[in-house]
């Protein structure tokens, strides 16, 4: 049994498309559809028509549900007083908005999308461009050339050998200098000298010097008999010459790191006598006292001697378990161990500072050429 509401309830129907539409409540009246359009009263073109029945949409086949009983909504689909829609006269060209393949309709932009004036497909993604290889700065050498230098020295800055491997050649006799054999160990000779290996001229390289922000789990080192992952894979495309990474960060350590074929400038970054600030930042397993902390900075007693940080302090104040420390002692591990005699395990090390030297916008894993303002100013030793 259906009551009065089911009854006045308006019936549903669907159309072929399956979109659902209101049945006309002339449905169940005889209703003549010849005579659907008495009532309307038509007007000029100009003027737009009025009716003073219930207007009929023709595209969805039913009639306007927003009608009200009052006679205000006289024009055709709006309001009083608001704009008129006029109905395309007859013979009137209707311009439809056709969607273009770039999802616009006509020539209307929508967003940052291309506009399509040709009606043509759009290609399909753009094509990365790939990088530049970065350019390699030529540095001023301040050298003077009538300067004597060791022989082992000079084939080191060559890129041939290290110092110690220098040595081992000139006394196996496959070193010449102007044409004779020099078997003497701490020979100097002079810029201006001809030089053989192995009978090939040998030749000065010029200065490189590579930042690199070192990441985790590659060893400090040009080669590694474990063949582990070292840090001259990640600057293997900066230069052809021989470079050699700055003193060391242990594997799990990330940070600034130079590296460089300048054998005088390394020495003055790594030698103790010249200490060289140092700054890192240390996430630990659980917050570090305020003891701890005084005891750091007064100084530690460690199997090889006593050691003290520069400067120390909580990161912030919020958490305790990230202290900053400066320190110029280069000795091996030096951070980790002191933390450790504490009590403490460092769960993450990173070097932001050295020598003047940042990781300002420098990816982890990237690495980038010095400037030569940041050559100069390590050549003349003005940071600590």
């Amino acid at each position: 049994m259906t009551t009065n509401n089911e009854e006045s309830r308006p019936r549903r129907s669907f159309s072929s498309a399956g979109n659902e539409r209101h049945a006309s409540p002339h449905r169940n009246q005889n209703y003549d559809s010849s005579n659907r359009n008495q009532g309307y009263e038509r007007r000029t073109h100009q003027e737009g028509y009025r009716t003073q029945e219930r207007p009929y949409n023709t595209q969805d086949r039913s009639y306007n549900q927003n009608w009200g009983d009052s006679q205000q909504r006289s024009s055709y689909g709006e309001g009083e007083g608001g704009p008129r829609k006029r109905r395309p006269r007859v013979g009137e060209r209707v311009q439809s908005q056709q969607r273009t393949p770039a999802g616009n309709y006509g020539n209307r932009s929508w967003g940052n999308q291309p506009q399509n004036r040709s009606n043509q497909p759009l290609s399909g993604p753009k094509k990365l461009k790939k990088k530049k290889p970065f350019k390699q700065i030529k540095y001023k050498e301040n050298a003077d050339p009538n300067a004597p230098i060791r022989l082992n020295k000079y084939l080191a800055n060559a890129g041939v050998c290290s110092r110690r491997e220098a040595d081992e050649f000139i006394q196996a006799g496959v070193v010449k200098v102007n044409g004779e054999i020099v078997m003497e160990l701490g020979t100097k000779i002079t810029r201006a000298d001809e030089v053989m290996f192995h009978n090939q001229p040998v030749t000065l390289e010029s200065k490189v010097y590579v930042l690199l922000n070192k990441p985790k789990g590659f060893v400090t080192t040009t080669d590694d008999p474990e063949n582990r992952k070292t840090v001259m894979e990640l600057v293997k495309s900066a230069c052809s010459e021989r470079i050699y990474p700055v003193g060391r960060l242990d594997r799990a350590t990330t940070g600034v790191l130079l590296l460089t074929n300048d054998g005088d400038l390394a020495s003055k970054l790594t030698h103790p006598k010249y200490e060289k600030r140092k700054i890192y930042q240390v996430w630990l397993d659980k917050p570090v006292a305020m003891e701890h902390m005084q005891a750091i900075a007064d100084g530690i007693e460690l199997e090889d001697g006593e050691i003290h940080a520069d400067a120390i302090s909580y990161v912030t104040e919020d958490d305790l378990t990230q202290v900053g420390i400066e320190i110029h002692s280069g000795k091996n591990r030096i951070v980790r161990r002191m933390f450790e005699k504490l009590g403490y395990r460092v769960l993450k090390l990173d070097r932001v500072y050295f020598a003047g030297l940042t990781k300002k916008k420098l990816s982890r894993g990237k690495w980038r050429y010095l400037t030569e303002q940041e050559v100069n100013m390590l050549r003349m030793g003005a940071f600590d």
